[in-house]
């Protein structure tokens, strides 16, 4: 391996300069794709994807499936999901129903040889489904899908505390699901009670007893900084919290407190609201204290136990992104299902109505819910496969993007190459004629790092939190 190479593979430290930190803490995209979903047009629509899956060869490896629910029994007020708040379990019969429909139309387009290395259920909260919901759902797939039970799947789903118990731990294991996600976001009961989600940690305690108990492969937390009443003190005793619990992967979110766009926010009182240097502070303890009890970084926002897949992906090469996060998993191809959802096929993204009764309708028609899509050029794939790369490994290849684009890189990126040199002089990263090695300092700004080559970005960071 070479050496520079080697040493990228290695590297697992997180400097905190405060100075560029301040500097470089702008709003930009998290790179769950790219181009994002900003540039996703409503020309594309359900006619244009049917005709780009028709002419496709069925059978072109694994399958990623995503399946979104969008309902929660109770508002927590942060939210920035697409989400329905509803306590009326029955519309949960008519969105199966629906899901259902998709799937009959998505299927004939898909070999159903092709088996399913990545399953995930997000929301909304897919709990919110009954026990018997739960699994006629899995039959749905099921019977139109290869799902396997090899050791190496990645089958995930996401929990609220407040809408599951100790049963419904078996029955998620009992239907397949090897991983599972949890949103905690605070234990601070000043901090639930500002964002109305009322979570004990003895709740959460005695499910994370019972997955243990079930043996899922793995174990993941969701947090967010920036909460209201939130502080450096208050944080480091949800830390210490976490830490007795140990969970496999730690995943840190920033709060962007943006109540025009998201009604449910403007329930938030803006003054409980940390600033921008309390806001600072906190993710700073957050990162002294995962480091401190062992927690490598991973990628943006993501800490991981050293013995965890995801550490090992990265320091080989093969950790990958996508609109679930890094993975180490990516089939050729993501399916999404349900309202709002996103696929990835090969040259495009293509986006399921967000709106409930828009989603209904189509299906209601035969058609596919396709409200919005792009199909990427050939420069699109490029970038993204740069910003990618630099993401997941924290290291770019030059020589390998030439051969695979057959491009000269210093002349195609002569303006970003001229960027990242002023990076390099602030320590972000190192360059060489073939390498880009992001450094420690600039594992925290790995965003800013990539915006430098997403052409798209000028003009549209207000729409995206803070990289910070």
């Amino acid at each position: 391996m070479n050496i520079i190479a080697k040493r990228a593979a290695t590297e697992d430290l997180f400097v905190w300069d405060e100075r560029l930190i301040r500097k470089y803490d702008v709003p930009g995209p998290r790179y769950t794709s790219y181009p994002t979903a900003l540039q996703f047009t409503e020309s594309f629509g359900p006619d244009a994807y049917r005709e780009y899956l028709s002419p496709r060869p069925v059978s072109i490896g694994a399958l990623s499936l995503y399946v979104h629910v969008p309902y929660c029994r109770n508002i927590c007020y942060y939210c920035a999901c697409n989400k329905i708040v509803t306590r009326d379990q029955s519309v949960a019969e008519r969105y199966l129903d629906a899901l259902e429909k998709e799937v009959k139309l998505l299927a004939p387009y898909f070999d159903g040889r092709r088996k399913v290395t990545q399953l995930h259920w997000g929301g909304g909260t897919p709990t919110f489904l009954s026990g018997a919901e739960l699994t006629r759902l899995m039959h749905i797939l099921s019977s139109h899908f290869t799902l396997i039970d090899s050791a190496d799947r990645e089958y995930s789903i996401e929990l609220d505390p407040r809408s599951i118990d100790v049963d419904a731990i078996a029955l998620l294991k009992g239907l397949g699901f090897n991983r599972v996600s949890m949103g905690v976001q605070d234990f601070d009961p000043a901090v639930q009670q500002a964002i109305n989600r009322i979570q004990t940690f003895e709740k959460v305690d005695e499910l994370v007893r019972a997955i243990r108990v079930h043996r899922f492969k793995s174990l993941s937390f969701d947090l967010i900084y920036g909460l209201p009443n939130q502080n450096r003190d208050s944080i480091e005793q949800t830390l210490n919290q976490v830490v007795r619990l140990s969970p496999d992967r730690i995943s840190c979110y920033s709060y962007a407190h943006l109540p025009e766009r998201f009604s449910s926010q403007r329930s938030i009182d803006r003054l409980q609201i940390p600033t921008a240097d309390e806001k600072l502070e906190i993710f700073h303890r957050m990162v002294e204290q995962l480091t401190e009890a062992g927690y490598l970084y991973v990628g943006m926002d993501h800490f991981v136990k050293p013995d965890d897949e995801l550490a090992s992906a990265m320091h080989n090469g093969t950790l990958h992104r996508n609109f679930q996060g890094y993975s180490t998993q990516m089939a050729p191809e993501l399916i999404g299902i349900g309202v709002s959802s996103i696929s990835n096929t090969g040259d495009l993204y293509a986006q399921n109505a967000k709106r409930i009764d828009d989603y209904f309708d189509l299906l209601d028609k035969g058609q596919l819910p396709i409200e919005r899509g792009i199909v990427l050029s050939d420069e699109d794939k490029l970038r993204r496969e740069v910003i990618m790369q630099l993401i997941c490994r924290m290291q770019l290849d030059m020589r390998k993007i030439e051969q695979r684009f057959e491009i000269d890189f210093a002349t195609f990126f002569r303006n970003e190459l001229a960027a990242l040199k002023n990076m390099a002089n602030e320590g972000l990263l190192t360059m060489t004629d073939r390498w880009i090695h992001i450094t420690g300092t600039g594992r925290p700004l790995i965003r800013n790092i990539c915006m430098i080559f997403d052409a798209y970005s000028d003009g549209e960071q207000t729409r995206f939190s803070k990289t910070i």
